[in-house]
């Protein structure tokens, strides 16, 4: 028997995105090469933030929080994804489970970085002269502590909720990662109450995110549109740009995924929908912000320049 309540499943087998054998090659290559960039993408803004003192401000130390949980978000399931390509990925019953919660874990993180990311720039367009004592060290850092604490609330749900079920004869998870839904899918016994705890805990996690969000774009629009300055309107929506593309591609693909009823979601649909949000936004995420970022492309030349590599 597996170590779970009542599973009777010791391991799973991973189907992996596709089981089209000429596609796996090209498929390892180029996932190989997306999570490549990611590492090195993320892992160098955290390096360059943290070794440039005039990017120690508080868009930055959550910029920082962000890339750190994308790092820390592609790691838990690409390393599997890319064995899937070349061999039969085997997970073990308790592996399954650890993957899934810390999957949950920096998938609600990002969730509410974004968020004070959000709040950040509305102090910083629409309360500037407050901006100092509303973003104090000590705002930052409880925002950054209930980010994780929502997280890690979210993810003992979602685990918890899951270790519940009993796994009887069917190990096969049609998917590349062990995700919530096809989890279910493998269930012999009823998953109405994971079903209602997905609905509840992700539309928290999604729709109080986004609202917030949403209105705080709201508020910096309606403040930009009475800058008399054109040069001022245009500096305006470029810094809020890169964190609307950002959100725009983890909410919109997360919703997708996990708003609708399970039996809404083919596994087809919800493997391209996870690609996005588990491989992409994490690639994403440190192309938007170095390259749209002035601050970070004259931080990037000047170390560059004080290792003569420039």
């Amino acid at each position: 028997m597996a170590p779970g309540n009542g599973s009777f499943v010791t391991k799973f087998i991973l189907l992996g995105l596709t089981n089209q054998p000429d596609l796996q090659l090209p498929l390892f290559f180029l996932f190989l090469g997306v999570y490549m960039v990611a590492v090195l993408g993320n892992l160098g803004l955290i390096i360059l933030i943290a070794l440039t003192s005039h990017l120690h401000t508080p868009m930055y130390f959550f910029l920082f929080n962000l890339s750190l949980i994308d790092l820390c978000y592609s790691t838990v399931f690409t390393p599997k994804m890319l064995i899937n390509f070349l061999s039969k990925n085997i997970i073990s019953y308790m592996g399954c489970m650890t993957q899934l919660y810390f999957f949950c874990f920096f998938s609600i993180s990002e969730c509410y970085v974004l968020t004070s990311m959000a709040y950040d720039r509305y102090v910083a367009i629409c309360k500037p002269l407050l901006y100092n004592v509303a973003m104090s060290p000590k705002v930052c850092s409880s925002l950054m502590l209930g980010s994780y604490l929502m997280a890690f609330s979210g993810a003992m749900a979602h685990t918890g909720c899951m270790l519940r079920l009993t796994f009887c004869d069917a190990n096969t998870i049609n998917h590349y990662f062990c995700d919530i839904l096809p989890l279910l899918e493998l269930s012999c016994t009823s998953t109405y109450v994971n079903e209602l705890e997905v609905f509840i805990v992700v539309g928290i996690n999604i729709i109080v995110p986004s609202l917030t969000i949403f209105v705080s774009y709201g508020l910096i629009f309606t403040n930009i549109l009475h800058i008399s300055s054109t040069e001022g309107r245009s500096k305006a929506f470029s810094t809020c740009s890169s964190h609307i593309i950002a959100v725009s591609l983890f909410f919109g693909s997360g919703a997708f995924m996990y708003l609708k009823p399970p039996s809404a979601v083919s596994m087809d649909e919800g493997k391209i929908s996870s690609v996005f949000y588990t491989s992409m936004v994490p690639v994403m995420n440190p192309l938007i912000y170095s390259l749209r970022n002035k601050d970070v492309k004259l931080a990037l030349r000047r170390t560059l320049r004080k290792s003569n590599i420039v």
